[in-house]
């Protein structure tokens, strides 16, 4: 058996944006209410009913489609019931509007009640949740910076490399959870959340790792849904899923809703964001099989 692979991450920070130039005609982004450009964002097209398509993030972290409120007016979508949404800042009463059909790739839903954001928080015209994801498998391509969605190849062989990771994982609410993981020889619960640009660790694992990391850092991230949550940022020095060994993973801890909501407060838990995840060449997330599959770095092959 091959032993664990290790790869180092470093901690990215975007450049500033320029001040003090004309400004542009407005794209169709910005008509859309799109005014934050997030580091690492990959979309795929997304038809609503016949109309676009319009580039929507796939969020494995979330268990709704949602849809930006200048979208879902330009569409012209009927109103539905208010909804409690939990995000990263905790949980909320939001208004919804109904979807008559969505439409990617393969992956498609003939009506969604789809919660109502703004699309500056989103960075996107909307977000694609686990609701339009069940059966079908996720890929992300870190090489030609492309995202996809294709059906379950369920009791067949995936196409990849014999040097592809693949990982098992259960399903707990929708939501694939990686078991096979360690901190320090601690067992961690892993969440793959391509809608965070973070790593997100909860109070357990913090607790755990606090022993021997001191330089912890206050930073504040901001939510889709516009609010903050302030959290202690650091790197931790080992984090081992599957034979896969990250060296000085950044991670953010706090109490953040998600952990509660999966039923992983209590015990320590990650939600590894796409800052871990672009290690890798490609990452492929397969719902119905439950499993997830790491295409590694040509270097470590």
């Amino acid at each position: 058996m091959r032993g664990p692979i290790a790869l180092s991450l470093l901690l990215a920070v975007p450049a500033a944006s320029i001040a003090g130039q004309d400004p542009e005609p407005p794209t169709d982004a910005q008509i859309l209410g799109i005014g934050t450009d997030i580091p690492g964002r990959m979309t795929v097209p997304v038809t609503i009913a016949g109309a676009g398509p319009y580039p929507f993030t796939i969020d494995t972290g979330a268990e709704r489609t949602v849809i930006s409120r200048e979208l879902a007016a330009r569409l012209g979508l009927q109103s539905g019931r208010g909804v409690r949404m939990t995000a990263m800042s905790g949980t909320s009463l939001v208004g919804t509007v109904v979807i008559p059909s969505l439409a990617v790739s393969t992956a498609g839903k003939a009506r969604i009640e789809a919660p109502l954001l703004n699309g500056f928080d989103l960075g996107a015209p909307g977000l694609l949740g686990l609701d339009s994801l069940q059966g079908h498998a996720v890929s992300i391509d870190f090489d030609n910076r492309r995202m996809s969605v294709r059906k379950s190849r369920r009791g067949g062989v995936d196409p990849g490399e014999p040097s592809d990771v693949v990982v098992e994982a259960k399903s707990i609410h929708g939501q694939l959870v990686v078991t096979e993981a360690y901190v320090r020889g601690t067992r961690v619960r892993v969440v793959l959340d391509t809608g965070s640009v973070v790593s997100m660790g909860n109070l357990a694992l913090q607790a755990k790792v606090a022993r021997k990391t001191k330089n912890f850092q206050p930073v504040t991230i901001s939510s889709v849904t516009g609010d903050t949550v302030t959290a202690n940022y650091t790197q931790i020095d080992e984090v081992e899923i599957g034979r896969v060994r990250f060296q000085n993973l950044p991670i953010a801890f706090a109490d953040v809703a998600p952990f509660k909501q999966l039923g992983l407060d209590k015990k320590p838990a990650i939600l590894l964001g796409m800052d871990a995840l672009q290690q890798f060449r490609r990452v492929d997330i397969d719902f119905a099989k439950r499993e997830v599959r790491l295409a590694l770095p040509r270097s470590l092959r």
